[in-house]
């Protein structure tokens, strides 16, 4: 007898095998981290509800005008919807801000959100003027067919405040374009403009190459490079719908046809597609990252002068992404080689809310305590007290929001993953335990079998262990977080034996993390035969693992290469499709521009590769569901696997067996 009987009677023959492992009396597992993840998805929700409250995905991309309004939006203190590109009026105060040794900030000049990026006039002074309100009687849509300019109906006292810098009309000297809906200035003042400024007695314009320089350090940055990276998903949910949802889905189904039709073929193909697409793919990224063809991305929007060139951080980004696309392609490359001779042994074998979260916090006003002056139409008056200028602020409950509904998510798609895992390893298990497919004691619908005992008494065995995986996999992260960030912090150079601890910490916080992984793999098919919580399926699962270790490896190590090989076939053609939707006009061109392909390409492989595994999660667990109740099997029967099909004792090499089935 096996340590876990319960194949055989009591006399000693084999019993009804599917009612005594697959239907024998089973109770509810681990209940209280079923009850511990439903209440994580409940306060999911009320986190996603301050998403919802609180963000606007439009602070994404666009800025903030003088009022503190988003520009190219609808519902502030004015109808901005048609004036999405943010301009600054004083461009004094532009320079001041990247002055050195200035403490004034770029967020505190005056700015206004216009529909195009004004231009200096050829024969006279151009002038952009603050939103029409108090004595100023037009409405926004005649101050827009105005280009902005109502300095010919000012009293001469606001005409003196003008003349002076404090609004309410600022002259246009300086030539812009629209970077990612911002307006850069050319640090090249126009002569005609800045001369008839100088005539009319305005105070000293600074040119100075710092007034380019400011606004490029401001849309360049960090925060707002991940911003508009955000906001790209967003904008590309067609792609992300179709590239990482739908063609995902058809190429699984198709590759699994074709694995079921033409098994020994496949694995070639796979190789063959697989380079192929990696080629491709990496060629993609060559053209979007100016290396091949003149199809670089541009930071500008718009028509603007074919010799004026804006640097952006990502195109540097693309540059990265292309490397290191060469070095996986040239990796891809010689692994298919080192493994074509084995491929053989494979053929008898064969997986919104963020938008909101991210842009989430308040708008208030700085407390810049800047010496500055701007007339109010509003209060007919020039003030001194509230020229400061808006800035979102985020709190440290928003970062913690954010982390918070990051890793609900990664549980909630391990727990799917584990829920199917749980139920392909049942219904295939209900075939191996009554040895035909034609036997009576084969439930008439095993996959709702399965489910139906997951949903009764398993879940929360699933819930445990996709738990330990995300707690696995996030403290990791964090761990790196910090020491990357403490890294930074001590600029002192290591000893070589500090290098080589934090080396070996890494490697094995990384192996512990893929052994949890295979445990919890191979757990979820042990869940589904005995019924056994978490923690006694793992033992069971290690233990049949580690005693047949030499008997199922071959078998393991080759196939699961060619499904691995699969999913990225799959992913990568989602990813080669996102590029090839990206770069038609739709998303070339004003409100739909997307900034840089990277993100919604990669989150297009991201979905495409987590929908492959869904699908050949099917074959891989399977496999293992089969080899392990082999195991089981044999072990049970001193070694004699009583119910393993012909083919499985012929690809284990179990000679013996083959030989008293066969008689």
């Amino acid at each position: 007898m096996g340590k876990y009987p319960s194949s055989t009677d009591s006399n000693g023959g084999m019993g009804n095998s599917n009612n005594d492992i697959i239907k024998h009396s089973r109770k509810c597992r681990d209940l209280v981290f079923l009850v511990i993840f439903i209440a994580f998805w409940i306060a999911m929700i009320v986190n996603s509800s301050f998403a919802f409250n609180q963000g606007n995905p439009l602070r994404l991309n666009y800025g903030l005008d003088y009022k503190g309004n988003v520009c190219g939006e609808r519902h502030g203190d004015q109808d901005l919807r048609k004036l999405e590109i943010r301009y600054w009026l004083n461009t004094n105060q532009v320079y001041q801000s990247g002055a050195k040794d200035s403490k004034f900030e770029l967020s505190n000049a005056r700015s206004i959100c216009l529909m195009d990026c004004p231009i200096p006039s050829e024969d006279s002074l151009n002038w952009v003027c603050d939103y029409p309100e108090g004595d100023i009687r037009i409405s926004l849509d005649d101050w827009t067919d105005r280009n902005y300019d109502y300095f010919a109906d000012l009293t001469p006292e606001l005409r003196n405040t003008s003349l002076q810098l404090q609004g309410p009309c600022y002259p246009v000297i300086f030539p812009s374009v629209n970077v990612y809906w911002t307006c850069q200035f050319i640090a090249r003042a126009s002569n005609v403009s800045l001369n008839h400024w100088e005539q009319m007695g305005g105070v000293k314009v600074i040119e100075d190459i710092a007034i380019d320089r400011s606004i490029h350090k401001s849309v360049s940055s960090r925060s707002s490079v991940l911003k508009r990276y955000v906001a790209d998903v967003g904008k590309a949910w067609p792609v992300l719908l179709v590239c990482g949802g739908f063609l995902p889905l058809f190429l699984s189904i198709i590759w699994l046809l074709m694995i079921r039709h033409f098994a020994a073929g496949m694995p070639w193909f796979t190789v063959f597609s697989f380079n192929v697409l990696m080629v491709s793919v990496t060629m993609f990224y060559y053209m979007k990252a100016g290396w091949i063809g003149n199809d670089a991305i541009s930071p500008i929007i718009g028509e603007h002068d074919p010799y004026y060139h804006v640097s952006a951080r990502e195109l540097n980004h693309l540059h990265v992404a292309a490397v290191f696309m060469t070095i996986l392609m040239i990796v891809a490359f010689l692994s298919s080689i080192a493994i074509v001779r084995r491929i053989l042994m494979a053929t008898s074998v064969l997986k919104a809310t963020a938008l909101h979260l991210f842009s989430s916090g308040s708008v208030l006003q700085n407390d810049c305590g800047a010496n500055c002056c701007a007339y109010s139409l509003k209060e007919k008056r020039l003030s001194c007290n509230s020229c400061c200028g808006y800035s979102i602020h985020y709190t440290s409950h928003i970062a913690a929001a954010i982390l918070f509904h990051l890793f609900g998510g990664y549980w909630a798609t391990q727990f799917f993953l584990a829920c199917s895992s749980t139920v392909v390893a049942g219904s295939v298990a209900s075939y191996y335990w009554t040895r035909r497919e034609t036997s009576p004691e084969l439930p008439f619908l095993p996959v709702f079998s399965s489910m139906k005992r997951l949903a009764r008494y398993s879940l929360g065995s699933v819930a445990l262990g996709s738990l330990i995986v995300s707690s696995v996999e996030s403290t990791r992260f964090i761990l790196e977080a910090l020491r990357r960030k403490l890294k930074h912090v001590d600029s002192m150079p290591g000893s070589w034996m500090r290098k080589v601890m934090y080396q070996t910490s890494q490697g094995c916080v990384r192996l512990i993390g893929c052994i949890i992984k295979s445990v919890n793999h191979n757990a979820y098919i042990m869940i589904a035969i005995t019924g056994k919580g978490f923690v006694k399926a793992s033992e069971m699962a290690t233990e049949l693992i580690m005693s047949n270790i030499l008997r199922i490896g071959k078998v393991n190590v080759i196939g699961d290469v060619i499904l691995f090989l699969g999913k990225l076939c799959v992913s990568l053609s989602s990813a080669l499709f996102a590029f090839l939707m990206l770069d038609t006009h739709k998303y070339k061109s004003a409100h739909n521009k997307i900034t840089s392909p990277l993100f919604p390409v990669l989150v297009c492989w991201g979905f495409g590769y987590i929908v492959a595994t869904l699908f050949f999660g099917v074959v891989e667990m399977s496999i293992d569901t089969m080899i392990l109740s082999f195991c089981q099997d044999s072990d049970e029967h001193q070694g004699t696997a009583q119910y393993a099909p012909p083919l499985l004792i012929e690809t284990l090499n179990c000679q013996d067996e083959m030989q008293r089935l066969t008689q």
